[in-house]
């Protein structure tokens, strides 16, 4: 393993490790209440206490996160080429995307409620909103920023327009496409959070309002670690995907 490699796992377990210590210190120093700030110990106790109903709310939390996502890319991915390559659909569309985007979520949550119901279709709706606008700016902006001297190869040689689509704008678009998905399946974690917050019976989200009304800071912040070590691993999920699409780049990473 190159050492560049080992820096870029050990340099996060530090800081990591570092922040644990600090904050553990500084509860026992000060005598924090646990309902306020319960230290490092304390939440790990309440994983292990709790293990199995954690992870029973986190299947839920992941499947909305997962479903919300994959619609946002079956849906993003598509209209972004649209946008990106019709000035009519550019100036048309892409203001309501900017002002669909600008109002929050939060607020939008009760009126999707009320058009999905209660269970997994409302949630995974809000996932979709939250994660749709990253995919779509993120893919059109690729798109958009294809090299010109590629885009005049390709029609020197003939080729058509579906050619230099697939052959061309679309893979130079790729690294655009992955910085979109990754912000996108985090904020896909969000909107499913926001969801139950809004009405659910289960889910991390549901789990973390029931904590804190019982007033166990220890469950609420093992909650918030699940939650959190949930959008991490969609996240890598995401860059496994986008190591074995773009071979190209690992290869000019050596």
């Amino acid at each position: 393993m190159k050492l560049d490699h080992v820096r870029f796992v050990i340099y996060p377990l530090i800081g990591i490790i570092l922040v644990l210590l600090v904050w553990e210190g500084y509860v026992d120093l000060f005598k924090v209440n646990s309902i306020i700030l319960p230290s490092p110990h304390a939440i790990w106790e309440a994983m292990g206490r709790n293990f199995a109903l954690l992870l029973r709310e986190a299947w839920p939390t992941f499947l909305e996160s997962a479903y919300g996502f994959a619609l946002a890319v079956l849906i993003g991915i598509p209209m972004a080429v649209a946008v990106a390559n019709s000035r009519i659909l550019n100036l048309t569309l892409y203001p309501i995307f900017v002002a669909t985007q600008s109002i929050p979520k939060v607020a939008v949550a009760p009126i999707v409620l009320v058009w999905f119901g209660f269970g997994l279709q409302s949630k995974l709706a809000i996932a979709f909103l939250v994660a749709f606008f990253p995919i779509v700016v993120d893919t059109a902006t690729g798109l958009a920023a294809t090299p010109s001297g590629l885009l005049e190869l390709a029609h020197s040689l003939r080729a058509s327009r579906w050619q230099v689509f697939w052959k061309v704008q679309f893979p130079a678009a790729l690294p655009h496409i992955f910085a979109g998905a990754k912000v996108a399946v985090t904020l896909a974690v969000v909107g499913a959070v926001i969801g139950e917050f809004i009405s659910s019976n289960n889910g991390l989200g549901n789990l973390l309002l029931s904590a804190n009304s019982q007033l166990n800071g220890p469950l609420a912040w093992a909650a918030l670690v699940w939650l959190s070590a949930l959008g991490v691993g969609l996240f890598l999920a995401v860059a496994a995907v986008e190591w074995l699409v773009m071979p190209w780049s690992r290869l000019g990473a050596h």
